[in-house]
């Protein structure tokens, strides 16, 4: 798949009501333009003791030393799965299909019965639509509280970010939610789609530039507009749909106050590194260049070049101003297959110590995976690893990660494959 057409695939659709957060009239959307509050303490972690912890020891885990890796299926039978993740601690995996339902699996089985069923709100009628993100409240266990990210139906095409809870039944979540924010989407690619839990116990979601080649609409750049941005949200605030971290850049003015960063022209894939709070953002690039950018996540504003940048080289001129932008650390060409990354996570788990710290990231058309580690502010390490010799993937749409660490490769045909260190 090219990185000008797809990163996803069809499906189809069912029901799943929707509370909107803050809605007089009882409509299912918020308008993206409501201002929330903005918190009171720039940066302040209240009581709540929101900070992600770096991954407890896995009680099903046995430490196999070594760095020649494999890929061990956990399950099949998906429909177009997207993610994988979990609660932390949790030893369930939660997978989501794009066409809206999240599944279950638990003591290595599929369970019959949907976690989830947004089949009725979600759209997953093109090729980059569908329910593309979720993220587990950092104190789940407590407040049974999980966040999703989807293109809606009605307004078609338009990027709803959601609030549910589990019910009485720890495998089945309410039928109910509130929606956060609603953000206008003009076409239907360049989604975005992840949500993460930063340590500082924020909300993040990434949010595609809104499509069509090279961003004509300069969205990317635009401080007055959520698309081709990471936004941050306080959905613990008393303040609905959500609160203003004070520490956000835009917070006072300048921008819209959920901007976190900007810059970006379809980051299908971010992650944090439980270990230190660095934010890892794999940028599915235009026609020549592919790009993963690495931040400290405590710096704000940064502005990641597109579209006056692609990856490291001027976009569609001969010379460009890159002044305050931020470089990626690493940036491939379109040679040799690959033309869509798919960015991935930092290895912290306790089953395989010795690859540790390694950030797997990967290229969705030529299914080459890839490691690095970062250190003193440069990809060191890098390296393709060849774990896949029977070509079982067959379209790695994502990677995954599991309440203890583990990393996991997710499969358009259906099947979800841990990463392992052979015994």
């Amino acid at each position: 798949m090219t990185s000008t057409s797809c990163k996803l695939f069809v499906a189809s659709a069912l029901s799943f009501g929707l509370i909107a957060g803050c809605s007089d009239s009882g409509s299912s959307a918020i308008d993206a333009r409501t201002t929330p509050a903005i918190d009171a303490t720039a940066g302040t972690i209240d009581a709540r003791d929101n900070n992600v912890p770096d991954a407890a020891p896995n009680p099903a885990c046995t430490m196999v030393s070594g760095t020649d890796l494999e890929l061990v299926e956990v399950v099949n039978g998906l429909s177009s799965p997207l993610l994988v993740t979990a609660p932390s601690g949790d030893p369930r995996l939660f997978i989501i299909e794009q066409d809206g339902l999240i599944r279950v699996v638990e003591n290595g089985q599929l369970l019959a019965t949907p976690f989830a069923d947004l089949t009725g709100v979600v759209r997953a009628s093109g090729n980059e639509q569908g329910l593309l993100g979720l993220a587990f409240h950092p104190q789940y266990s407590s407040n049974g509280k999980f966040y999703v990210y989807y293109t809606a139906r009605s307004p078609a095409n338009d990027v709803v970010i959601a609030e549910y809870t589990v019910s009485s039944d720890a495998n089945v979540a309410s039928t109910t939610g509130r929606i956060l924010l609603t953000i206008d989407e003009p076409r239907s690619n360049h989604n975005g789609g992840m949500l993460a839990f930063g340590a500082d116990g924020y909300l993040h979601a990434a949010v595609g530039d809104g499509g069509k080649q090279g961003d004509p609409d300069g969205n990317a750049q635009n401080l007055n507009i959520h698309l081709g941005k990471i936004l941050r949200f306080d959905v613990d605030s008393q303040t609905q749909p959500y609160g203003i971290p004070a520490d956000n850049p835009f917070a006072s003015g300048g921008g819209l106050p959920e901007i976190w960063a900007y810059g970006l022209r379809n980051p299908w894939r971010f992650s944090f590194d439980s270990k230190n709070g660095d934010i890892y953002i794999g940028d599915v690039g235009q026609g020549r260049r592919e790009e993963i950018s690495v931040q400290p996540g405590a710096n704000a504003g940064i502005d990641y070049g597109w579209n006056t940048v692609e990856g490291l080289i001027c976009y569609n001129a001969q010379s460009c101003d890159m002044s305050g932008k931020v470089a990626p650390v690493v940036d491939y060409d379109h040679s040799q297959g690959r033309n869509s990354i798919t960015g991935g996570f930092v290895y912290r788990g306790t089953c395989f110590p010795d690859i540790d710290g390694w950030y797997f990231y990967a290229d969705y058309t030529s299914e080459q995976i890839y490691k690095f580690k970062y250190a003193g502010g440069v990809a060191t390490e890098q390296a393709e690893l060849f774990i896949d010799p029977q070509n079982q993937i067959g379209g790695l749409t994502s990677f995954g990660q599991d309440g203890f660490g583990e990393l996991y490769v997710v499969s358009r045909n259906g099947r979800i494959f841990h990463i392992a260190a052979t015994q």
